[in-house]
């Protein structure tokens, strides 16, 4: 055995080992790698930690600090908060607002540094190094890894927030700005539009478009290539400690490695309630509006603890049975709603509003990305801060998923299909869902959308096109699968973590997972709704963007140690003169 922190550069043979990436096996469950690599030389041993037990028909293989610590974290935060649920929701409610006021400046900061390194790695040299080896070969086809791309990354989100966000800031914008004390306190973006409808629909769409775009996909992409790079290319655990290791060596398979995977499952858990939240509150809201089902706790909780239910059995189906297939199903459904607004809305102003509001969007990035010196508080902390910090506690969950199903990419085609074409799909469907609930209330005079509370904004605008009761049940149907697949591939990303990088972990596991992720969300709601499920995303996002800013130089330096295929070059030969120069 080499010495420990070495690394060589070798094409892999069979009966070779690249540090302790042995080639004739899985190396917990991760596929060797194929062609070039360079792999990390250390004595650790995926599952050296492991406690492995089986107890009747059940079995577990788990990793004995962080599974122990962090289920130890939820199970004591589910029973206090439901314990002291009638008293909770002030300091959740205080916390929220402190961490988004006072750290606004530092979310907003850090994800433009992670926007600019993601620019750079698709311009460099660094964009020819491959997933998996020289030889590599996607696992696969792009449609498949689009689908669960998309809908694990922001599928509720869109259902939640397509007409409610844009509607939001279009009316902040349109009712301008209001001083009081010499505070404002209204929640328009930057200077607002005051009385000019074109003008606060531009910069309603471009405020909204900032919180979905370049931005969360670039903390994604992040996280995922790193993941994927440290595991596939240089051997190590699927863990977020593995891509530490060329800053702390050895270090990270002790307590430094430890802090780093339980805080990524403690984010993960509490991004994900966040969105299971929304999610709950939107269904009820849909089945209040068409059923006259009562919109209470008790409905939202009888709907987390149906779709938990359902989230388990596609946990049982595996990978590609479960959240393959329902990723496939859910974004054709959500494409065929998609197409119907564009075609039953206003079809040529979307389509020109498309456009329009890619322009617009670059036009005022600048402007919405500044940390400093804000004059719209409300916007840029109660808006921006808290978004940026939620897209953070996501990032272990998306990253992970990213990475085990992008196999076989080089990094430039990642980056490129990881940010580009979700921002795209995202710009697309904010503009259709948002631009057709703006042109109701500017040129049809329809107010129900712009009264609506945010839950029901989307119901309110499809009650007024085509088909609005199929399509209202079809939004609904969205919102449960998109949670179910939330549910699922998140549980299978913590129990990656909570086993100590087996990929192959038995199910139980992700069934424990899934079922308090469950819990949090019910706990969470039962304990201050909303403002509680924002507060936890935002406490858990904000040392978790700490470890990610480390995270991302130690991905840059694992990167350039990597082989990559030489640019194609002209061959330099001068080819048959034009016909005409003969």
């Amino acid at each position: 055995m080499c010495a420990k922190n070495k690394q060589m550069v070798m094409p892999v043979r069979p009966g070779r080992i690249l540090g302790e990436f042995h080639v004739n096996d899985n190396n917990g469950g991760i596929q060797r790698p194929d062609g070039k690599v360079k792999a990390i030389d250390t004595d650790y041993q995926v599952g050296q930690d492991n406690i492995a037990l089986k107890v009747g028909p059940l079995g577990l293989d788990i990793h004995n600090r962080v599974f122990a610590i962090s289920g130890l974290l939820i199970v004591l935060f589910v029973v206090l908060t439901l314990t002291f649920q009638n008293s909770i929701e002030p300091f959740f409610t205080g916390l929220r607002n402190w961490l988004t006021s006072s750290m606004d400046w530092f979310f907003i900061a850090s994800s433009n540094f992670f926007a600019l390194v993601c620019l750079g790695l698709i311009f460099t040299p660094l964009g020819r190094v491959r997933i998996g080896g020289t030889e590599a070969k996607p696992d696969y086809g792009y449609a498949g890894w689009m689908a669960m791309l998309f809908a694990a990354g922001m599928g509720i989100g869109l259902l939640f927030f397509g007409v409610s966000e844009p509607m939001s800031h279009f009316s902040s914008a349109l009712g301008g700005v209001s001083m009081e004390n010499g505070v404002r306190t209204d929640w328009a973006p930057l200077g607002g539009a005051e009385g000019d409808a074109a003008a606060a629909q531009a910069l309603g769409m471009a405020a909204t478009i900032y919180h979905w775009a370049l931005h969360p996909w670039c903390i994604y992409a992040l996280l995922a290539l790193g993941l994927a790079i440290f595991s596939f290319n240089k051997g190590l655990p699927l863990t977020m400690r593995s891509i530490f290791y060329p800053l702390f060596g050895e270090r990270i398979w002790g307590w430094t490695g430890h802090v780093i995977d339980i805080l990524a499952i403690i984010a993960t858990i509490f991004g994900l309630a966040a969105s299971l939240g929304y999610g709950a509150s939107q269904a009820a809201s849909g089945l209040n509006f068409l059923f006259d089902v009562p919109f209470t706790d008790n409905t939202q909780v009888l709907l987390i603890l149906g779709i938990t239910a359902l989230a388990l059995i596609s946990v049982a189906k595996g990978l590609d049975g479960g959240v393959k297939r329902l990723s496939e199903i859910n974004m054709g459904l959500a494409a065929l709603l998609l197409v119907f607004i564009i075609v039953a809305g206003p079809t040529a102003a979307l389509i020109k509003g498309f456009f329009n509001n890619i322009v617009t969007y670059l036009e005022y990035i600048p402007a919405l990305s500044v940390p400093f010196g804000r004059e719209d508080a409300n916007y840029s902390q109660g808006w921006t801060a808290f978004y940026l910090a939620w897209w953070v506690s996501w990032s272990p969950f998306v990253g992970m998923f990213i990475a085990r199903i992008s196999r076989g990419r080089t990094v430039r085609e990642f980056v490129v299909c990881v940010i580009l074409i979700p921002s795209t799909v995202c710009v697309l469907w904010m503009t259709a869902f948002g631009g057709t609930a703006m042109h109701q209330y500017i040129h049809d005079g329809y107010q129900a959308v712009f009264n609506a509370e945010l839950p029901l904004k989307l119901f309110a605008m499809l009650d007024v096109m085509p088909m609005a009761e199929i399509t209202s049940v079809v939004g609904i149907v969205l919102v449960v699968v998109f949670f179910i697949t939330s549910a699922d591939s998140g549980s299978l990303v913590i129990d990656t973590i909570a086993a100590g990088g087996k990929v192959n972990a038995p199910t139980v596991q992700r069934v424990f997972w899934c079922s308090f992720t469950g819990l949090v969300a019910i706990a969470l709601l039962l304990g201050g709704g909303l403002a509680a499920t924002q507060a936890m995303a935002v406490t858990t996002g904000l040392p978790f963007t700490m470890v990610l800013l480390l995270g991302t130089f130690s991905l840059i330096k694992g990167l350039m140690s990597e082989p990559r295929k030489p640019a194609s070059k002209p061959s330099g030969k001068s080819g048959p003169l034009p016909s005409a120069a003969k």
